[in-house]
């Protein structure tokens, strides 16, 4: 297997001082599918502040992966500007490089290498010296509590250990925005735990991080600003409280034993009621009301009345998945559990 090629010979310049460290104008890609244009991604305008958690969330499909690799530069965008690590992404690509890092979903080990080595390999590709990539990986393996397994190879390390070190590979030059891509996907609650304590520290030391994520619980926690993108365009931006209170009223789920497109005709017509809908595969009529508390007794009348017998009924706050499902038409819990 050939080497790769270093990305730089010299050392990293500071980036100028800039709001946004990520800003795009129109920013599309279309793809060529049997003879005809597809277009991925259809002008996205983004923009993502200095030392912020952004999080991007999508259907499958939607364009959000296609987005990522656009501002990581590894596919050209179609047409549209760009601005990341306040550098011109179309003009100046391998500089983007220098100044970003990237941590693929599927990871980048070598199963055959020591942890260590890994680390001395990619400080060395960004143009460290060789005591200067030493040092940096040292001070990467402790910053992500692999020390004891510094040097063993990383085919024996869990799958927590493994994510750690590839979010290693990924700032182990420094980088001013860090992209990565569902960084917890596959790990388990308590690994996922500790990945979100480490994202939030590259956030208080002031690296500018965009990620994308299948988890609502993710990206509540650890997300300043989150965008929506479905079929190619954002349609929903703002911090999790601002997306949440978009979303009027409370949320009232109804089980109704397979009564749904009669239960769903029943209460939409009731004055209260702002939007319903039913979904056959979970069997539930989800209703928005202005106060659920008022609205609950309501519906259990008129449902009785009516001669249907729920066999469950919940109310709770909007959810970013109601924000998601009112988006997009999906529900983000069921995109998790098809990833």
């Amino acid at each position: 297997m050939p080497k790769p090629t270093p990305i730089s010979a010299t050392p990293l310049s500071p980036a100028p001082i800039s709001k946004w460290m990520i800003e795009t104008t129109d920013l599309t890609r279309t793809f060529k599918s049997r003879g005809a244009r597809v277009a991925a991604v259809k002008g996205i305008d983004l923009r993502v502040g200095a030392g912020e958690i952004f999080g991007f969330l999508g259907p499958n499909g939607a364009g959000k992966t296609t987005t990522l690799r656009m501002l990581a530069t590894l596919i050209p965008p179609t047409s549209g500007e760009a601005i990341v690590a306040s550098v011109d992404l179309r003009r100046n690509p391998q500089e983007v490089r220098r100044r970003i890092g990237y941590v693929p979903q599927g990871g980048s080990t070598d199963p055959a290498e020591t942890g260590r080595g890994e680390l001395v390999l990619q400080g060395r590709l960004y143009g460290m010296s060789a005591s200067e990539a030493r040092a940096r990986a040292a001070e990467v393996l402790a910053m992500l509590d692999l020390e004891a397994a510094a040097d063993r190879v990383t085919g024996s390390y869990s799958g927590g250990m493994r994510r750690r070190l590839d979010v290693g590979l990924g700032i182990v030059h420094r980088p001013t925005v860090l992209f990565l891509d569902e960084p917890t996907t596959g790990l388990d609650p308590q690994a996922r735990a500790r990945m979100w304590q480490e994202i939030d520290a590259l956030r208080e030391q002031g690296t500018t991080v965009f990620l994308t994520t299948h988890y609502l619980e993710e990206a509540d926690a650890l997300c300043d600003r989150l965008a929506i993108i479905d079929n190619g365009r954002i349609v929903a931006e703002g911090t999790s409280d601002q997306l949440k209170d978009a979303v009027a009223g409370d949320v009232v789920t109804i089980g109704v034993n397979g009564s749904g497109p009669r239960v769903l005709t029943l209460v939409e017509a009731q004055p209260y009621v702002r939007e319903a809908s039913y979904a056959d595969d979970t069997g539930l009529v989800r209703l928005y009301v202005d106060r659920g508390d008022q609205a609950i007794p309501h519906l259990l009348r008129l449902l009785d009345s009516a001669g249907f017998a729920p066999t469950s009924i919940a109310l709770n706050k909007p959810s970013l998945d109601d924000v998601f499902l009112r988006q997009t038409g999906r529900s983000l819990r069921d995109e998790a559990a098809a990833a």
